[in-house]
């Protein structure tokens, strides 16, 4: 595919995707439609449909329309390309440019539109992240960076470096997390390596990571992961300690791939349905990884962030509250709750710890702490909190 071709492909997907198509079934549809196109194509395609996404209101300005064909314009007008080379009609790209085109572009706005946050939203991120709030936005607008989880159950970070190395990914410590790698080359080949195959190492982001090593695990605890979904906080307390292991998640289908994942990890687990967790309980450390505006994490999903309204964001952190609710009662006496987002939103976050500490008894706050998005990891935030009551 020509340059053009590509831009023309992201134009067409990003139309299906305005039109209400989530992200990854327009890309696939147009993968199996364009049989012509090799990876290198389908892997520039999909760059230039996600970073037209996170950066959809500024594009928009940028180009004149909130279409396809004004996203891309105005990621090339960001970027200082000139238009008319790739808008030629060449090569199956995106037909010349009208004169109207060029007299309807605009700067942004707004500091909301500039940074790509939605406008309503633009007051609640400003008052969490305060004066990181620019900071912030303007790192959820790029590519996030891929990070691996060594399993040291399996393989020490140095070992892990040099076997990925010999398979053509290229990798550095992390800092936010004693067994976190970033990969510098290779990314897209992680997957098919051995490394990944045989367990040696997991995609997992850093702060994910770190969220675990604060957790006060010990062996022979009786851990559960609430809201479990794929496990990957399971399978990263699997490795910092030797558990009794629990797994659980309202929607059982996320959990699907999890035994193998654990298997493959040299994990034992036990996945629990809701119906059983009266049977297993009391836990010495539930974690409730909550479910969540994903705002920390939008630069890998970012659909979610225009998808989002106020109303769904209530409703979001009335589950929370749910959440917290339930998963404290299921707490032996002397035992750990932690609460776990990647929102970077005080209403999800510090709020929520400090509602449910007014409404429950019993319960003292030992850690809170977030981790910015633009430290180079995922934006995310815990609160770990001990059971002060002796008797259940």
């Amino acid at each position: 595919m020509t340059p053009g071709a590509r831009l023309q492909a992201a134009i067409e997907i990003l139309d299906q995707i305005l039109d209400g198509d989530a992200a990854e079934k327009a890309l696939t549809g147009w993968a199996r439609r364009s049989r012509f196109a090799g990876s290198k194509d389908r892997a520039a395609v999909r760059d230039h449909v996600f970073t037209s996404l996170r950066c959809l209101r500024s594009h928009a300005a940028l180009g004149g329309a909130s279409t396809g064909r004004g996203l891309i314009l105005g990621a090339l007008r960001e970027a200082g390309i000139d238009p008319d080379t790739l808008f030629n009609g060449v090569g199956y790209g995106p037909t010349e440019l009208s004169d109207d085109e060029g007299l309807i572009a605009r700067d942004p706005s707004s500091p909301a539109e500039r940074l790509d946050i939605p406008e309503w939203l633009w007051p609640q991120f400003a008052a969490s992240l305060g004066e990181e709030a620019e900071a912030a936005a303007g790192s959820l607008r790029h590519r996030a960076p891929v990070h691996l989880r060594v399993n040291s159950r399996r393989s020490i970070i140095e070992q892990a470096i040099d076997d990925l190395a010999e398979e053509g990914v290229t990798c550095v410590a992390h800092p936010a997390s004693e067994m976190a790698l970033e990969v510098n080359e290779g990314a897209r080949r992680i997957r098919n390596c051995d490394a990944y195959q045989s367990g040696l190492v997991e995609l997992q982001d850093a702060a994910s990571q770190a969220v675990v090593e604060i957790l006060p695990l010990t062996n022979g605890m009786r851990v559960l992961d609430y809201c479990a979904g794929g496990g990957g906080k399971s399978l990263a307390m699997a490795a910092r300690a030797n558990l009794s292991l629990f797994a659980h998640d309202k929607a059982p289908q996320r959990m699907e791939d999890l035994p193998l994942r654990a298997d493959r990890a040299g994990v034992d687990l036990t996945v629990l349905t809701t119906d059983t967790l009266d049977q297993t309980e009391p836990f010495d450390l539930v974690l409730c990884d909550a479910p969540c505006s994903g705002s920390g994490s939008w630069r890998r999903s970012p659909e979610g962030k225009w998808r989002l309204n106020a109303v769904q964001l209530a409703e979001l952190q009335d589950v929370q509250s749910e959440i917290l609710d339930k998963a404290s009662q299921l707490v032996a006496p002397n035992g750990v709750l932690a609460y776990v987002t990647c929102s970077v939103l005080d209403g999800e976050n510090t709020h929520q710890i400090q509602q449910f500490m007014e409404r429950s008894s019993g319960w003292k706050l030992e850690t809170e702490q977030a981790w910015p998005v633009q430290g180079g990891t995922d934006g995310f935030y815990a609160a770990v909190l001990t059971r002060t009551i002796t008797d259940c």
